[in-house]
């Protein structure tokens, strides 16, 4: 049986009043190329702060986190740039915890995906604390699974799952002041269509709950998400984790890493709509846009839009049934 939630007016009403802090990260410290670091301006370009203030909600913009450069190294005993990513990850740990317990919604603003590391051990660090549950909604083309031993180039941006688990230099499995930040079971990933095979029997190992591409061309995003939002309740903190490049890219072409075959605009929309109407949605990251290889914005245009349904814009028409 599925778990059931309000939806449409019910969203919307949940998020009139909240406030919304705006957290940017530009950095492409852990990624294999350069460009992610301008993902956050273009997301305001793209009118984010206009449309959440539109979705009703306060919005608060911090600017961006300021910290190191990239300085384009090759790797260190399997690391490419640890030192800097550890102090771009803390930033990012404080800010996103700071936020929390000032009764704030974080949206992190990135920047790769290394720094889900931050970003998620701040938000574990808050639950721990307030005794709630956490669930991460991993919506991604990757497994971001990788450690210094399965990965031949060193970026932490494809490790950060895996040091959240527990599995990676202590400067980031220990951020949150307890390591694992962490269990496997708390991870749903959704739109995974690229793992390397020994990441792929290291996931299979670790017992990640993962709803690939193949298993939503046969149940579709409806029955992913429902299982996905299975077991929630009024004591589970929903951090969503959203790395652009879950997205087709043919729709949204602005991010390093393409990979064919991710979901279309409408199964995205449903996935987004599908969190909005859980009203449980308690963080956000949004990760790995690179306007260096969008066009005319196009990606963070759409990025923008989607994160609008996660706050309750709905195409939903028809009348709820009580």
């Amino acid at each position: 049986m599925s778990t059931q939630f309000a939806g449409g007016d019910s969203s919307l009403a949940m998020a009139k009043g909240r406030t919304v802090t705006l957290i940017g990260a530009p950095t492409d410290t852990g990624a294999a190329d350069r460009g992610s670091s301008m993902g956050p301006e273009a997301l305001r370009v793209a009118g984010l702060r206009e449309a959440l203030a539109g979705r009703g909600l306060q919005v608060i913009d911090r600017g961006n986190l300021n910290g190191p450069g990239n300085p384009w190294q090759e790797p260190v005993d399997g690391y490419r740039h640890l030192a800097e990513v550890t102090e771009w990850n803390q930033l990012v740990h404080d800010a996103m915890y700071g936020a929390l317990k000032n009764g704030q919604l974080p949206i992190l603003l990135g920047g790769d995906h290394c720094l889900g590391i931050g970003s998620i051990s701040g938000v574990a660090r808050y639950c721990r604390e307030h005794g709630k549950k956490l669930r991460v909604f991993w919506l991604d083309a990757h497994a971001d699974f990788n450690t210094r031993e399965l990965s031949p180039s060193g970026n932490i941006h494809g490790m950060p799952v895996a040091c959240l688990c527990g599995f990676g230099p202590s400067q980031l499995t220990e951020m949150s002041g307890h390591k694992p930040a962490i269990d496997p079971s708390w991870i749903r990933q959704i739109g995974i269509r690229s793992v390397d095979p020994p990441e792929k029997r290291f996931v299979h190992e670790q017992g990640l709950e993962v709803f690939d591409m193949r298993y939503i061309d046969e149940h579709g995003m409806r029955q992913t998400m429902e299982q996905a939002l299975l077991g929630l309740d009024d004591d589970t903190h929903l951090h969503v984790s959203f790395d652009v490049d879950f997205l087709d890219p043919e729709i949204a072409p602005g991010v390093l890493t393409t990979i064919p075959g991710g979901p279309s605009y409408r199964e995205a929309q449903l996935c987004m709509e599908m969190i909005a109407d859980t009203g449980r949605m308690a963080s956000l990251d949004v990760m790995e846009l690179n306007p260096a290889l969008d066009i005319r914005n196009k990606t963070a245009l759409l990025a923008v839009d989607l994160i609008e349904s996660l706050f309750g814009k709905s195409t939903l028409m028809r009348r709820s049934v009580p």
